[in-house]
């Protein structure tokens, strides 16, 4: 079974996620605010697609009041992702949640 890290380096602010055991992915994330309820990422050369699943899986949890990307200059800018969460919900857990989840349904598809 594989799982999804989010792991924060202290020194650049950045979250890497990466999936363990073989077919590993990495993904480069850099936190540019965290307060409390809300949590804006600049995903490191990511598509819309990616995005795009993200941004339809927070949205249809019960937990997420908001949540979108913008993609910006599509030469100049990496996409920044913004989540903002009900309740006492933590916008980083429920995101590692779901991309966990997100990877599990991806890996599970057959050609």
């Amino acid at each position: 079974d594989s799982k999804v890290l989010l792991t924060e380096d202290n020194d650049s602010q950045r979250l890497k996620t990466r999936r363990l055991h073989d077919g590993s992915i990495t993904m480069s994330v850099k936190v540019l605010a965290r307060d409390g309820k809300e949590l804006r990422l600049r995903f490191i050369g990511e598509s819309h697609t990616s995005l795009q699943i993200l941004r339809e899986k927070l949205n249809s949890d019960s937990r997420v009041e908001y949540a979108n990307y913008f993609p910006g200059h599509p030469d100049l800018d990496d996409p920044e992702f913004y989540i903002r969460v009900t309740g006492r919900s933590s916008p980083e857990k429920i995101l590692k949640e779901l991309i966990s989840a997100v990877g599990k349904d991806l890996s599970s598809i057959s050609l």
